[in-house]
């Protein structure tokens, strides 16, 4: 699939076959959480093999980050750290060896300022793709009451997807924030967001995830 004929999420609602079942959408619920996947200095720094082409996202993710926090939205950060020898990651490492840098307490590891975790905001550490694969985030999200998961964060057919579809098998409703998740190669996000949108979850703007954070009045 080349660049110029991958499809873009906004084509979804007119691609064929989406008529014969795959229109479907989720309504979003009164009770979110943010969640930040994964935006760690290996996926902005220049000379990570793992680093994306801009930082567009990291803006769009802060953005939303301080909208949220005010709203009183509950907020969950996701890292990657693997333990000695990257034995914990098992064959995911021999696929990709780039994720060895993550192994320990590596500078590449620390999350970005722009969205640095609050003190008390859950820190998630992972080891695979889904933030919910090996870690508490549904029971965590069950005890908060949380029926919406807002997701930022990196990459957009890697974790982000992942998780999104994680989340609605756990009974959450994903809401995907377009300009706030991304990827190496911008036919690969489109067509995972193309994707998602189909199957899993809700692909929205930034200012639409905005005014649905902002119009919630969640006590802080």
């Amino acid at each position: 699939m080349t660049e110029e004929t991958s499809p873009s999420y906004e084509d979804a609602q007119d691609a064929p076959g989406f008529a014969q079942g795959f229109a479907g959408s989720l309504a979003p619920g009164a009770r979110p959480a943010l969640l930040v996947i994964d935006m760690m200095r290996a996926y902005y720094e220049e000379g990570s093999p793992l680093c994306l082409p801009d930082d567009d996202s990291l803006h769009a993710a802060a953005e939303l980050l301080t909208v949220a926090r005010a709203a009183g939205v509950p907020v969950l950060h996701t890292v990657v750290r693997y333990g000695p020898d990257g034995v914990d990651g098992g064959v995911f490492l021999r696929k990709v060896p780039a994720l060895r840098l993550l192994i320990g307490d590596s500078e590449l590891g620390e999350p970005m300022p722009q969205v640095a975790p609050l003190p008390s905001e859950p820190v998630l550490v992972k080891q695979y793709a889904s933030a919910f694969f090996g870690t508490t985030l549904a029971s965590t999200l069950q005890f908060l009451g949380v029926d919406t998961v807002v997701i930022l964060g990196v990459s957009t057919s890697g974790c982000v997807r992942a998780s999104a579809v994680d989340a609605l098998q756990h009974g959450f409703v994903p809401l995907v924030v377009r300009e706030g998740v991304g990827d190496r190669e911008s036919a690969v996000h489109d067509a995972s967001l193309y994707d998602l949108q189909a199957k899993y979850a809700e692909v929205v703007s930034l200012a639409d995830a905005t005014a649905y954070l902002e119009s919630l009045g969640l006590p802080s």
